[in-house]
């Protein structure tokens, strides 16, 4: 029997809802500064393959006629089969290499396969970007710590609709559940 090696992962990179509903001008809660974000992130993804990090994409998914599509407040998105659940074909997503998570509720760790993960692949430090900072990225940053994670957050990678709210998210994220980094910082082997 031949056992194959996994991979020997430095950290892993965690994208955070980058999804047409979110990031596509015609999405159906777009946000400009979701868009902004992009070709930052997409530099960081690049340099965190280049430093052997796991790549890890989630996308906000809701079932339609299901109860987790029943408990969004205020304007549909997205649903699955709309589209609008789908990661944005900027990213450089390495099919045979990443991981995609499809998640139904704000934390990337609630009822996914996120924490199996990066445990079978023994990864300790985790890096956070995309949208939105008071939402997604805040509940996958306070679960990940809860997890015993190293947690950062790349603060010209996340977005959120008011920009005061954002400097606000990553203020208490900074205090309390871990570091909040700029890009330039990291993956520079």
């Amino acid at each position: 029997m031949i056992i194959s090696e996994k991979p020997n992962y430095t950290s892993a990179l965690i994208v955070i809802d980058m999804i047409y509903d979110f990031v596509d001008p015609n999405g159906k809660v777009y946000y400009e500064n979701n868009r902004k974000i992009l070709p930052n992130i997409i530099n960081v993804i690049k340099k965190a393959r280049k430093s052997n990090a796991l790549i890890i994409y989630v996308q906000h998914s809701h079932r339609k006629d299901k109860y987790d599509e029943k408990t969004l407040q205020g304007r549909k998105n997205s649903i699955e089969g709309t589209g609008g659940d789908e990661l944005v074909e900027d990213l450089p997503i390495d099919y045979e290499k990443d991981y995609i998570i499809k998640k139904r509720r704000y934390s990337a760790f609630y009822y996914t396969d996120l924490d199996l993960i990066l445990r079978e692949h023994g990864i300790q430090k985790i890096y956070i970007v995309g949208t939105k900072t008071n939402n997604c990225v805040r509940s996958t940053v306070e679960d990940g710590y809860h997890l015993n994670y190293k947690v950062n957050v790349i603060q010209d990678c996340v977005a959120t609709d008011n920009e005061e709210v954002n400097k606000i998210y990553l203020y208490d994220i900074n205090r309390y559940y871990g570091k909040v980094i700029h890009s330039s910082e990291i993956y520079n082997s």
